[in-house]
């Protein structure tokens, strides 16, 4: 499913040791649009888990969950954590939706 870097995983702990969240505590991933910029997502810590509506994958000690509706779309992705002089955050890399590859009519 949705797998974490090395980089990624060092800095989820490190924000959940430093906020000092619960230990159960899990990295959520939700798609929130589409279209023509390609796929868009959301990332926050949540402590809810729903066996039955949610799918869980695993990096280095740091677990993954979305909603199994999300699933499919999210199958192969990774997230990254950039720190460099151009940007630093959280990076999704889904290679099913690259981005700039929402819809056909859009011209790009």
């Amino acid at each position: 499913m949705i797998t974490l870097t090395k980089r990624a995983a060092q800095e989820v702990k490190s924000i959940m040791s430093s906020q000092n969240l619960d230990p159960g505590t899990f990295v959520r991933t939700i798609i929130v649009g589409g279209g023509c910029s390609g796929m868009q997502y959301t990332l926050g810590f949540d402590t809810e888990f729903d066996p039955a509506v949610d799918a869980r994958s695993e990096t280095d000690g740091v677990a993954v969950v979305t909603e199994k509706k999300f699933a499919l779309f999210l199958d192969g992705a990774s997230i990254d954590f950039l720190d460099t002089e151009s940007a630093k955050g959280f990076s999704i890399d889904n290679p099913k939706f690259p981005a700039g590859a929402g819809c056909a009519g859009c011209g790009h």
